[in-house]
């Protein structure tokens, strides 16, 4: 299971939309290359982007976590009803 995971993760980050020439001259320096469109206005948007990247994060480790291993044992639990 964590060679799948693992195997999951590294082709996910070599998935990248590269840009064309115009939008990679207007780009800042950290984006070039990476994104097309105009670029962030000002600080607060890559602010913006880092909280949403860190949510996003943890919805998706505690939303594997609880598919895989959901810890519901006990016998009044909705799931039941639907077993019996």
């Amino acid at each position: 299971m964590k060679k799948a995971i693992t195997f999951l993760f590294l082709i996910l980050f070599q998935i990248t939309a590269f840009a064309c020439p115009v939008c990679e001259r207007n780009q800042p320096k950290i984006l070039r290359g990476i994104v097309h469109g105009s670029g962030p206005d000002n600080n607060w948007d890559y602010v913006s982007i880092v909280i949403t990247i860190i949510i996003s994060v943890f919805a998706l480790i505690y939303s594997i976590k609880w598919l895989i291993k959901p810890n519901e044992n006990n016998q009044s639990h909705i799931k039941y009803s639907i077993f019996k």
